[in-house]
């Protein structure tokens, strides 16, 4: 098939009917529509030859970077800190548990396993060490779990592609400051610390001040026509800042739509200080506004992904991800066996959804591109792993919706030990 501008167009069209199609039978099934739209990619692309992804690489880091954007930033909206205090400890901690245990397991065993160079292997580790919340967040609304434990895993969502943008960012700093695999394990380790705690600090205070500061200046401009789009890009140009000035751009996104949703809620900082608000409803429609861009962009990203996909990497790839699987659950095990000491007593069913619901999706998809141009000799078939490390994960995560249905919300929780 020839791809005119027209055909583009209808194609794009087509796309995004596939997308809204996709979303109702993943409510309908409980399967993540992400599986829909990359084998519909596949179908597309290696399969009728009509999308040759290859042709334009840049493109698709591009999409996929505003869509985890979008995505990021909506998280942080329908992340209220003061009223999810009760379950921030149990949620961090399981978030900076699973991710730090993941990357070091996942990292291990690329370089011992599938010989990898110690650079390599961290970012593979990093960039497959965090959930996915794109999957994650519209999955615990379908599911049947007490209120408390439910927090607990969007608090994760939330802080985990925040968190796995942040290490794949000081770790390409690391690479492009000329760190190499020759260095020893402490070196690298001194500078990944030094590098997190910048990066980190300095996206927290940006993504605070300019929440803070649009906050302030919504009320002056939300009776006009467009704020809505002016709010978008207040988003970009806070990614765009942070990323000028060294620290993580994505975290700073998160920690925007963060403090937005705090201050912007019936008890916010402001409110209490008697300064003027917008309206309190207005959180709700900046969320509906950048959630609806994020369908848009994320459905065309995963079709390309998937068109990007070549079946001989598929084939050598398999038995290496599955073993990496192996690594990822064990690592989520004990995560959540260890972070029990702050949750609000999980029964031991509730403890078995946590442990295999980690789906990767975009924010993995997007992280392993940017890891893959800083090393691509190395990642060469980093794109067929990451792909079917996608799928695994999120036919793990339809065990767990089918689990969490068996969970009752009455059901009377063990005793925090």
């Amino acid at each position: 098939m020839s791809i005119t501008l027209a055909n583009f167009w209808g194609l794009l069209g087509g796309l995004l009917v596939l997308a809204y199609l996709a979303n109702r039978f993943s409510h309908r099934t409980r399967l993540p529509d992400v599986v829909v739209l990359l084998l519909c990619g596949i179908v597309l692309g290696p399969g009728l030859h009509w999308i040759d992804a290859a042709r334009f690489p840049s493109v698709i880091r591009g999409v996929g970077t505003l869509a985890l954007i979008l995505i990021l930033f909506a998280a942080g909206l329908e992340l209220d800190l003061r009223r999810a205090r009760r379950q921030f400890a149990a949620g961090t901690l399981l978030a900076i548990l699973s991710y730090a245990l993941t990357m070091e397991g996942v990292h291990l065993f690329c370089m011992y396993a599938l010989h990898m160079g110690r650079m390599a292997s961290l970012l593979a580790g990093a960039a497959l060490g965090c959930t996915s919340g794109s999957i994650v967040l519209p999955l615990l609304e379908q599911m049947n779990l007490r209120q408390e434990l439910k927090t607990t895993l969007v608090i994760e969502a939330a802080f985990g592609d925040g968190l796995g943008a942040l290490v794949v960012g000081v770790l390409l700093s690391l690479v492009a400051g000329g760190v190499t695999s020759n260095m020893s394990g402490s070196a690298i380790l001194g500078g990944m610390v030094t590098g997190f705690v910048f990066r980190f600090a300095l996206a927290f205070l940006i993504g605070i001040s300019a929440g803070f500061l649009w906050a302030r200046l919504l009320p002056k401009i939300s009776n006009h026509r467009f704020w809505q789009a002016l709010t978008f890009a207040a988003v970009l140009i806070v990614f765009s800042g942070t990323h000028a000035l060294g620290g993580s751009d994505l975290f700073a996104v998160v920690v925007f739509g963060g403090t937005l949703a705090s201050l912007l809620g019936p008890t916010s900082f402001l409110r209490e200080l008697g300064l003027e608000l917008q309206p309190i409803d207005e959180s709700s429609r900046i969320l509906s506004f950048h959630t609806e861009l994020a369908f848009l962009v994320r459905s065309f990203f995963f079709v390309l992904l998937g068109a990007m996909i070549q079946f001989r990497g598929l084939e050598e790839q398999l038995i290496p991800s599955l073993e990496i699987l192996i690594v990822m659950l064990a690592a989520r095990l004990i995560a959540v066996q260890m972070s029990r000491v702050v949750w609000r007593g999980p029964s031991r069913r509730e403890r078995e959804v946590a442990t295999t619901l980690i789906p990767r999706g975009l924010i993995t998809a997007v992280l392993a591109l940017q890891a893959i141009q800083a090393k691509p000799t190395d990642l060469m078939y980093f794109p067929s792993l990451t792909f079917t490390l996608i799928l695994l994960t999120n036919g793990l995560a339809l065990v767990a919706t089918v689990r969490a249905q068996q969970v009752e919300s009455k059901e009377p929780a063990e005793v925090a030990p």
